[in-house]
């Protein structure tokens, strides 16, 4: 078989799409991203832009443009302190079609009751990973008037998570039967001041109990290789598994309001210059996109990338593809699975 045709490892196929995988030793979930990693193969995640809809069919028609081209889709969670369709729910449908999503939770919305609740429901629903987060402000929203709750900060949310995982019980004590079977995941943004705390604080997540790590987006190559010199010197590329976020840029102009406006996000001259001299900038933005993954991948201790591609979905697989990341490497797709949807069985026995 081809490079170009390299299928799945078949460890990444259950019985049917909604099935639970296989357990295998040394994995906290059954879930597909912790298995490309462990694995030692270049990851790609992508984030799902929510709708502002209760169709289901909306959610669906939005994953299509990353079907085959990402190991895991991240569902927001009030992204940018704005409303849409919860992440939980959204992880329920992506899993019922067999998707592979990430779980976000925001520490800005929930206290420890509603976060432990859901951690639960999502396991229930076979959701496997889950990214702790604190949230965007709520001042920068669609709901300024909203009250924050911070009843726990990202880093006191992973040790609960690992504490219900691990050790089976509520933080109050109390036991769970069935604990969740969760691969963690935690934020990093080693590309605003002060530098020196970023690798701190990622050492933080990493004892609290982060298994792997997506990043703010990178547009400066250069801070992000000191960041993971760092990172080596203190042995973190070794305890967790480090994923750079990535994306286009429409435009000259989108890039001086990200910068502007977006918290967090740091985007040099440099990168404004290149899109404001080229005569088509959005396709620019996509080949500096295409350019950053192949520059980030070279640097040691990065295990692969998130793609946060807002209103340029269509772009992932061409800028997957052209990047060359996957080495021809095939991620899951619905028509590889074998069997057919338990809902499909049971139209078929009607």
């Amino acid at each position: 078989m081809s490079m170009e045709t390299r299928l799945p490892h078949p460890d990444d196929f259950g019985p049917h799409p909604a099935a639970p995988l296989p357990a295998l030793p040394g994995h906290s979930s059954r879930g597909r991203l912790e298995r490309v990693l462990r694995r030692g193969e270049f990851a790609v995640t992508a984030e799902l832009n929510p709708p502002d809809s209760a169709n289901p069919d909306d959610v669906l028609e939005r994953v299509k443009p990353f079907e085959g081209w990402v190991d895991a889709i991240n569902a927001t969670d009030g992204s940018g302190a704005n409303c849409h369709m919860s992440s939980v729910a959204i992880c329920a449908l992506l899993t019922r079609v067999g998707y592979s999503p990430v779980f976000q939770i925001s520490c800005r919305d929930y206290n420890r009751i509603a976060i432990q609740g859901n951690v639960l429901g999502a396991a229930a629903l076979g959701v496997c990973n889950v990214l702790c987060l604190s949230g965007d402000g709520v001042q920068s929203g669609d709901h300024p008037e909203a009250k924050p709750v911070f009843d726990l900060d990202s880093t006191a949310l992973l040790s609960t998570i690992r504490t219900m995982r691990d050790e089976s019980r509520f933080l109050s004590g109390r036991k769970i039967t069935t604990p969740p079977a969760m691969f963690m995941g935690a934020a990093a943004n080693p590309f605003v001041p002060p530098y020196d705390f970023r690798p701190v604080n990622l050492a933080k997540k990493v004892e609290a109990g982060a298994q792997f790590i997506q990043t703010q987006y990178c547009f400066d190559v250069p801070l992000l290789e000191r960041f993971m010199a760092r990172i080596r010197d203190m042995g973190l590329h070794e305890k967790c598994f480090i994923m750079v976020g990535v994306g286009p840029l429409a435009s000259a102009r989108t890039a001086k309001w990200m910068r502007s406006n977006v918290p967090g996000v740091h985007v040099p001259d440099e990168i404004i210059k290149r899109l404001e001299g080229a005569a088509d900038q959005k396709e620019e933005g996509k080949r500096l996109c295409i350019d950053i993954i192949q520059q980030v991948r070279e640097i040691k201790g990065v295990a692969g990338v998130h793609v946060m591609a807002y209103r340029q979905e269509e772009y992932v697989s061409e800028i997957v593809h052209e990047s060359g990341v996957l080495a021809g490497r095939t991620p899951w797709r619905r028509d590889m699975v074998a069997g057919p949807m338990p809902h499909e069985e049971m139209v078929a026995a009607q």
